[in-house]
């Protein structure tokens, strides 16, 4: 299959995110582009693979001055698996945004798969759930797991589950989950950014022991410019769902584990402070939040396919019930964010500057 411009192989370093209650069991994982079984992992040592050049362009360097720094450009959107034609339509979008814009991958933030995930790597859902909404978008899609990727209605509680989404990594030219929870680092950037992708449904029942070392590890042995966090849970959210630690509160069911105590002190102590960005989904909007964790900045984009409300009281720079996606260029020092919406118009745009 053809690439748009921009496209290029990525280095992928993966662990498997265990099913125990400790956390711990073993995965495989191949290289970006490749699916799996070209290089392995397990238990809590990182295998470590390379995947090939896409089409051999480099769309993120805006000439041959090696002093310039090259540019990494990617989508970020969550809950996106309906089927439907909102997704469709947000799907084609994104197409038409990244042939004018340039992109060099997307990440699904969890929820995939609505709403139960997929009953095996052969279910018929993953046709009209993930292909044929993105079918005009030759990309390759890193993903997350979200509460409805394991089942039970968005219970979560179907934990074998997980493991159907990261087995679709052999059969799709473009779904790429090596792992329930896995890094990796674009190489158009030339390390300027690695992404660590959390599953944060595990953690929300206290079954991420193994993750948390593994990520902790990554993260500081990440010699990357840029550092961002990828999950489906949100830290802080002004959606329905609301902050980790008070889960639904306005349901009256934030109890354990649903509150999500875990995921928040998961989150404070393996992410917040240690990395630049955490983006997550969860709740469907929008939200670029003016609190931070520890430093780290705080992002929502879960509005993929269907929106729900707003109305929580955390401080935030932009939020919206529109339907579309988040866009992050980075290119040296640089973080450009832009929330676009459905139609493809940039509603909001954030710049983080390192000195």
């Amino acid at each position: 299959m053809s690439r748009l411009s921009g496209l290029l192989g990525l280095a992928l370093v993966v662990v498997a995110c265990g099913g125990g209650d400790d956390g711990s069991s073993s995965g495989s994982s191949g290289p970006a582009g490749e699916g799996p079984g070209n290089a392995s992992s397990s238990g809590s040592t990182p295998g470590a693979s390379s995947g090939a050049p896409g089409d051999g362009s480099d769309a993120g360097s805006p000439g041959s001055n090696p002093a310039t720094p090259k540019v990494v450009r990617f989508v970020a959107m969550g809950d996106t698996g309906t089927g439907s034609n909102d997704q469709i339509k947000v799907g084609n979008t994104i197409s038409a945004f990244c042939k004018s814009r340039g992109c060099d991958f997307v990440t699904l933030l969890g929820d995939n798969i609505y709403d139960s995930g997929a009953s095996s790597a052969d279910d018929p859902i993953w046709q009209t759930h993930f292909e044929t909404p993105y079918a005009a978008i030759e990309l390759d899609f890193f993903a997350v797991l979200g509460n409805h990727d394991y089942g039970h209605g968005g219970a979560g509680t179907d934990f074998p589950k997980g493991k159907n989404e990261v087995a679709y990594t052999a059969k799709s030219t473009k779904w790429k989950m090596p792992a329930e929870y896995y890094h990796f680092a674009p190489k158009t950037g030339d390390g300027a950014v690695e992404l660590f992708a959390l599953d944060t449904n595990m953690a929300m029942f206290g079954r991420q022991a193994a993750q948390r070392k593994d990520v902790g590890g990554w993260i500081a042995a990440s010699t990357a410019e840029w550092k961002i966090a990828l999950g489906h849970h949100p830290y802080k959210s002004n959606g329905p769902h609301g902050n980790a630690g008070s889960y639904d509160a306005k349901f009256g069911v934030s109890v354990p584990p649903v509150n999500g105590k875990s995921v928040k002190s998961y989150l404070e102590d393996t992410i917040c402070g240690k990395v630049d960005l955490y983006l997550s989904g969860h709740d469907h909007s929008r939200q670029w939040l003016n609190e931070s964790c520890k430093g780290t900045e705080l992002a929502v984009s879960g509005a993929g396919a269907k929106a729900t409300e707003l109305g929580g009281k955390n401080a935030s720079l932009f939020e919206s019930l529109e339907l579309g996606f988040l866009y992050i260029v980075i290119e040296g020092k640089k973080l450009t964010a832009e929330f676009v919406d459905e139609n493809g118009k940039t509603e909001f745009t954030h710049t983080i500057t390192k000195p």
